[in-house]
């Protein structure tokens, strides 16, 4: 079992799927293996984006395995996998391919036993880039469950919740004055920097969420302005991203800061958040389940300041968590997942499935 998930990864990790077509490459190379394995697939195309489900079990609960095969852009050398120290390096090793071959091996095992909970499959092209033509789709189209587990690396801790994201684009006018006499115009760089310094000190930006946060997470990640040394820049293209706390309102959010936004402020994101609560029955089954399939005493539960494809099944009530392999560095130079975290992580799954999860659920 062991040898065909690091071989699955392997393949997997060769695939460049930072762009369309090669997520689409990866998405039809899980489709082939899960075929090759006895399983039936159902493709779907949305816009040119490939996605695939693979549905078994029994039952009136559905807990969802969501994985998505699409990574950031990489070195080649990124894309030649390799081990050291039993760990594998490469580009989406652990964000989060390890977790789709784990999600994938994980159905093989159970595809021929009586369950009573049906375990749905997810493979989806496009998370790291918002997620709109897999999940999204999946979602409204019908494919959701009870639970739904995003493979994302959490070192087999379990990410209950999420921020939602708001990210706002400015338009910030100034008035224009010869360089040499920068105090006969107004700076529309500097006024988009002290705007943004102000956004710092509006109330949302103080508030806190425990105990899993502090405050939202506020990023300047674009400013545009000026075109010549002896000019005073007359206009400035700001862009903020804003992770906001879960019980917090975009709306609330939005009208605070453009009561104080001399100038054009536009939504271009507003993503939900993910409530999950730590005593949610699923929630703490596979907690049980971690506990009896490794040496951890305490399972960590945390809250994530990024998003995942999760948010987009809470909207219909489905209790939504991240939950991945060990690993390291993603997005950077050294991403690596550490190959026993994979055998752990695929024990975990089918013991979180075998020990009858809508019994226990049901009796609470």
């Amino acid at each position: 079992m062991e040898d065909r998930v690091v071989l699955l990864l392997n393949e997997l990790i060769k695939i460049d799927s930072s762009t369309k077509s090669g997520a689409n490459q990866a998405i039809e190379f899980c489709s082939n293996w899960l075929k090759q394995q006895g399983l039936q697939v159902k493709e779907f195309n949305n816009e040119g984006y490939q996605s695939l489900v693979c549905e078994i079990g029994e039952g009136d609960q559905t807990v969802v395995f969501n994985g998505h095969v699409d990574v950031v852009e990489g070195e080649d050398e990124q894309f030649h996998p390799h081990i050291i120290n039993e760990k594998m390096y490469g580009r989406g090793s652990v964000d989060m391919k390890a977790g789709v071959a784990a999600m994938i091996e994980t159905i093989v095992q159970l595809k021929d036993q009586q369950l009573s909970t049906k375990v749905m499959l997810q493979l989806v092209p496009d998370e790291e880039t918002g997620g709109l033509y897999g999940s999204k789709y999946l979602a409204e189209e019908g494919y959701r469950g009870e639970f739904v587990i995003c493979g994302e690396p959490t070192n087999l801790g379990v990410a209950v919740q999420s921020k939602g994201v708001l990210q706002l684009n400015f338009k910030i006018r100034g008035e224009p004055a010869h360089g040499s006499r920068p105090w006969d115009g107004v700076n529309a760089i500097l006024k988009a920097t002290n705007l943004y310094e102000d956004i710092l000190k509006l109330p949302f930006a103080e508030e806190t969420c425990p105990p899993l946060y502090d405050k939202p997470s506020i990023n300047l990640a674009q400013l545009k302005g000026g075109k010549v040394y002896n000019k005073v820049p007359e206009v400035c293209d700001m862009a903020i991203d804003i992770r906001y706390l879960p019980n917090q309102s975009p709306d609330d959010i939005y009208q605070q800061i453009k009561e104080i936004t001399d100038g054009e402020v536009n939504i271009h994101i507003c993503n939900d958040p993910v409530k999950t609560k730590s005593d949610n029955p699923y929630v703490e089954n596979l907690c049980k389940a971690i506990k009896r399939n490794t040496q951890l005493e305490r399972v960590n539960i945390f809250g994530q300041h990024g998003s995942s494809d999760g948010q987009f099944f809470t909207k219909y009530g489905c209790a939504a968590i991240e939950f991945g392999p060990v690993g390291a560095d993603w997005h950077g130079r050294n991403e690596m997942v550490y190959i026993d975290s994979l055998k752990e992580y695929i024990e975990i799954m089918k013991d979180f499935i075998q020990k009858n999860v809508q019994h226990e659920v049901n009796s609470r």
